[in-house]
């Protein structure tokens, strides 16, 4: 399609067009990640429902990438920090996460859900650049381009409607510690908050005097009354860098108004759950990792915020912060004014296996013995689901401490004890022997086999320490299980639906010559056979499974994506998956995410796939729905390829479906009146 920016030829006459709101319609509209603080991802509208999403079509097609690149040779190096950018860190550094970065392509990753507020739809992308579009026809408002080398957060922005004084906000940050406010009418930086609408978040608190490390933001921040509060993306390794701080800053001027510390600092409570290394050094100090690279929501009402926070680093070894390690792979509540922390729940004791809680902590209520119980629902990489009391942080269903296996890696003394629930299982497969081995072909059989015994590979599992020159298979693997995209609540259905993938990972930990005394081996990676796309354990590889939000039990569940290699019939194995679901009111559920490139829609009450799209590239990517200033029903999503699966960089585009209008023979609910 034909791209116009309206930004710069208004720049270039001294003008820029100044939006108003088109509607003032809350349930049209998709205005935050979550689509509502409490991060339900479910929409009130129901024109698109399953007696006619079979119908659904592409309505328009946004290219992210700027026309006049298309006409300059491809740069190469340029090409591969964009993506290397967008893929971040690879995950736990295993040979071939964060591959695609290296492809020789003209396209570079985004995982970012478009918000559609009072008739404008906002996003980023990963060509340095944040846009302004029509909703109902992806023709450009506004484009701004951010300039620097650290590329807007890749997840997307955050809005603040303003107020009769201040006109709304757009609120992002970039890879390389900057943050951003734009004025949301005109994509103009804005110029009364920190210097000239940019603040510096990497300070001298933060970095701990070691500037070279790694510090940005890879999702947007969340907005709570007038306050702006921010998470981080920092490094995985080396153990020592920059700090994961909490921080909120005034949304109108960019001053900082509180620090939450994830790793406390001397004096502060829980400082002792760190303990000190073999030489003495206190394993709290200018500790890195402990971050929120994911998302937050807030309970609006009781102005709580929710801080899901990550694996200390280094992710894999922890012989250097002996003891349980607070606030890592932590659910933290905290009063959203002044960042005190409120109650906090530790989901996985002195972490050693990257089980990064970053998806959405989702808030709703649960009806228990005639009371109504305010809950939040976490889940993370170990896709063990718990839902807590959302004021004190008190499981709702039985959660017991199971004693696992003690680590034999010299120096590494493991938690006795993880908390497991009790009603909810494992959303993943936690285990894996020989008899699990994949036998979709006789061929694959044949090579995993000889792959596994070839390398010695020994069996492990939810929280079994990978052995010290051992290859250890590991489920759920560093990718997870679950991930970032989180779930949704179809709150017609009562059901929290959620996806997750079967990824293995192999590693053996092994003497080092430092900073720390063990590394990964040389035989690192997914339990995938090499040069394939191919899981090496029976399928499923991938899921779509419902909870149900009352009683904690599984509702249903059912393969997500196909292998297209594989023979006719054998191919709806389930793929990996980046991204999350949303839901609507009249029984859907949308998700893209697999690596098959799929865009799907599944009836939520049963799982019953009722519709998919081919797309030009894999969607690793939350989408939205939102009603047009047309009448019509609208579903975006978009669609690069990329992230840590390694997906095909194909694509540069923002889609969006609709029903088609109703052209003369009446159709009925099958499209929607002119």
């Amino acid at each position: 399609m034909r791209r116009v920016s309206m930004l710069l030829a208004g720049l270039a006459v001294g003008i820029v067009p100044v939006l108003a709101p088109a509607h003032a319609d809350p349930a049209a509209d998709w205005p935050t990640y979550g689509r509502d603080k409490g991060g339900q991802r479910h929409s009130p509208l129901d024109q698109i429902n399953p007696a006619n999403v079979a119908r659904l079509a592409p309505a328009w097609t946004y290219h992210m990438r700027p026309a006049s690149l298309d006409a300059a040779p491809v740069d190469a190096a340029a090409v591969a920090q964009r993506a290397a950018e967008a893929a971040g860190p690879p995950p736990g550094g295993a040979p071939g996460g964060g591959a695609f970065s290296r492809q020789r392509s003209r396209f570079a990753g985004s995982q970012s859900t478009p918000l559609i507020i009072d008739g404008v739809m906002y996003t980023t992308t990963p060509y340095g650049r944040v846009v302004a579009l029509e909703p109902d026809t992806g023709r450009e408002i506004w484009t701004t381009p951010i300039p620097g080398p650290g590329q807007p957060s890749l997840r997307g922005v955050e809005y603040w409607p303003g107020d009769a004084a201040t006109p709304p906000r757009l609120f992002f940050g970039t890879r390389d510690g900057r943050l951003y406010a734009l004025d949301a009418r005109t994509g103009q930086p804005v110029a009364g908050f920190g210097t000239s609408g940019v603040i510096n978040m990497r300070t001298p608190e933060i970095m701990n005097g070691l500037e070279s490390r790694q510090y940005g933001m890879t999702s947007p921040p969340i907005v709570w009354k007038d306050l702006v509060i921010t998470g981080s993306a920092v490094q995985e390794f080396p153990p020592r860098g920059a700090a994961g701080d909490v921080r909120a800053w005034d949304a109108r001027t960019g001053k900082l108004l509180w620090t939450f510390h994830s790793v406390p600092r001397a004096g502060e409570p829980y400082r002792d759950t760190w303990g000190k290394d073999a030489a003495g050094k206190d394993g709290a100090e200018a500790r890195s990792g402990t971050n929120v690279w994911g998302f937050m929501t807030v309970d609006s009402a009781r102005g709580i915020v929710y801080m899901p926070f990550a694996a200390p680093s280094f992710d894999r070894f922890g012989g250097d912060r002996p003891g349980d390690n607070l606030f890592s792979t932590t659910l933290v509540a905290a009063d959203a004014a002044t960042g005190k922390p409120l109650w906090h729940y530790q989901i996985v004791h002195h972490d050693i296996w990257d089980n990064d809680l970053q998806a959405p902590p989702l808030l709703f209520d649960v009806k228990k013995r005639g009371r109504t119980i305010p809950a939040v629902a976490v889940v993370s990489k170990n896709s063990l689901v718990f839902i807590l009391d959302r004021t004190t942080g008190k499981p709702i269903f039985p959660v017991k401490e199971q004693r696992f296996p003690a680590s034999n890696v010299p120096g590494e003394v493991t938690s006795p004890t993880q908390p497991i629930p009790q009603v909810t299982p494992p959303l993943v497969r936690t285990s894996f022997t020989m008899a699990d081995i994949a036998d979709v072909t006789p061929e694959l059989k044949s090579a995993c086999t000889d792959w596994v015994t070839k390398n010695n590979m020994v069996s492990g599992g939810l929280y079994v320490p990978v052995g010290f020159n051992e290859v250890t298979i590991s489920f759920p693997g560093l990718q997870g299980g679950a991930n970032w995209g989180g779930g949704t609540l179809a709150a017609d259905k009562g059901l929290i639906i959620v996806n997750t993938s079967e990824l293995g990972q192999v590693t053996a930990l092994v003497p080092s010559k430092g900073p720390l005394p063990v590394e990964r081996g040389p035989v690192s990676g997914r339990f995938q056979l090499p040069g394939t796309k191919l899981m090496c354990q029976q399928p499923p590889w991938g899921r779509l499974s419902a909870i149900n939000a009352q009683t904690g039990k599984i509702a249903w569940t059912v393969p997500l994506g196909v292998t297209d290699e594989l023979p006719e019939g054998k191919r709806l194995t389930g793929r990996p998956n980046i991204g999350g679901p949303i839901s609507t009111a009249s029984g859907l559920t949308f998700i893209g995410a697999s690596d098959d490139g799929r865009f799907r829609a599944f009836e939520s009450a049963t799982g019953r796939m009722l519709w998919e799209y081919k797309l030009p590239a894999a969607a690793h990517a939350t989408p939205a729905t939102y009603r047009g200033k047309d009448g019509r029903q609208y579903v975006v999503v978009t669609a690069t390829g990329g992230s840590f699966l390694d997906s095909p960089l194909t694509s540069d585009v923002v889609m969006a479906f609709a029903l088609p209008n109703c052209d003369g023979a009446d159709q009925g609910a099958k499209c929607v009146p002119r």
